[in-house]
């Protein structure tokens, strides 16, 4: 975990930071708003294309990394529209980010850790375990990748810009809360990416301290839940962090959640042919939400995930007609509902495949 933090890139460094950081140098504010609209508006990929600022100064910048993300090699899916890039980390861990091009919209999905300690069963990346928690300057750098990808790919309208980011690459963010909300904080800033709060997503298995603290942040940015069984016995077997936050305690944060922000919480329920998909699990999670569910409009969003497959687990996805069954009950229960359309599957970028290290052993096809 210490190691990580050594190496400073210039993405770690919010306005602030920038400006104490040239003022040291004997520069004026000025010239760190500039770097900083180079960084988050030109997206500058280097010092030397940042023109504005004096040779003297940008000779100085160069000797901190822009990024400590080194780009290892990008493989593309679904025609191009989806990219997953492969970034090496200083210290060798790797983290991937993923891209996904739709005609109205462009979604960036972001990791906060290399690796993850939640150690979900379905869940590749749970089965690295936890190599480290991101930087800011980490996380940031991943949003800034997409949109220079997007400006190379020349996308035209929405999706010339990353229109939505969604927190649920590798790791769970709330274990990495600090330096996760300050990625959240830079990539909002008005002055620089300019990213609205409430076209980012965060995801979490349901660590009840996170989901409390975001109910005082003052960004209203969404919220996830990775719900996955309607019960303790099998979400526990599923996801061990249900023995620290049982369903009962996950719900009644989540409820308070609603209570303090009046903001819509989604639950996402990956399918598991035989173990999670039966039409009395339906019921049983339709029941669940509508006793958690506080009074007035039901504020809650299910988005079912046919299960992706990982190698070596004794998991299977979910046939088309259960997901349908099990979409329908929820539906008769008068719980919105929607099933996840996969990208980048082929390409092992879609939910729950992100395994960096393996996926190096994987031939692109």
């Amino acid at each position: 975990m210490h190691h990580a933090m050594e190496q400073r890139c210039l993405y770690d460094y919010n306005l602030t930071e920038l400006t104490e950081l040239l003022r040291s140098w004997g520069e004026p504010a000025f010239r760190a708003r500039q770097l900083y609209r180079q960084l988050y508006v030109n997206l500058a990929q280097n010092v030397a294309q940042m023109t504005d600022l004096p040779a003297a100064l940008r000779a100085r910048l160069a000797e901190i990394p822009l990024s400590t993300l080194h780009l290892e090699r990008v493989q593309i899916g679904d025609e191009g529209l989806t990219r997953k890039a492969l970034f090496r980390l200083p210290d060798g861990a790797v983290v991937e980010t993923v891209l996904m091009v739709y005609p109205d919209r462009s979604t960036v999905c972001v990791s906060t850790q290399a690796g993850c300690g939640m150690g979900c069963v379905f869940c590749a990346t749970g089965r690295l375990g936890l190599l480290r928690n991101l930087s800011s300057g980490e996380i940031v750098a991943q949003a800034i990748w997409a949109s220079q990808e997007l400006r190379a790919m020349g996308a035209a309208g929405p999706s010339g810009r990353v229109t939505n980011l969604v927190f649920m690459g590798m790791g769970e963010p709330f274990a990495n809360y600090d330096r996760w909300w300050q990625a959240v904080e830079r990539l909002h800033d008005p002055q620089g990416f300019n990213l609205g709060a409430r076209s980012m997503t965060v995801s979490t298995v349901g660590l009840v301290k996170g989901i409390e603290r975001l109910a005082t942040e003052k960004l209203p940015i969404n919220l996830a839940i990775s719900l996955h069984a309607p019960d303790d016995a099998l979400r526990s077997e599923l996801m061990p962090v249900n023995r620290r936050y049982p369903i009962a305690e996950l719900m009644a944060a989540t409820r308070a959640y609603i209570e303090q922000t009046r903001r819509r919480v989604s639950f996402e329920y990956v399918l598991l042919q035989g173990k999670n998909d039966h039409p009395h699990q339906a019921i049983a999670l339709a029941r669940l939400l509508r006793r958690a569910a506080p009074r007035g409009p039901l504020l809650f969003h299910v988005n079912l995930i046919p299960w992706n497959p990982v190698p070596g687990t004794p998991l299977g996805r979910s046939e088309w007609e259960r997901v349908t069954a099990f979409q329908q009950i929820l539906t008769d229960y008068g719980i919105p509902c929607t099933v996840r359309v996969e990208r980048g599957v082929e390409i092992a970028a879609a939910c729950g495949q992100l395994a960096g290290q393996q996926a190096l052993t994987v031939e692109p096809n």
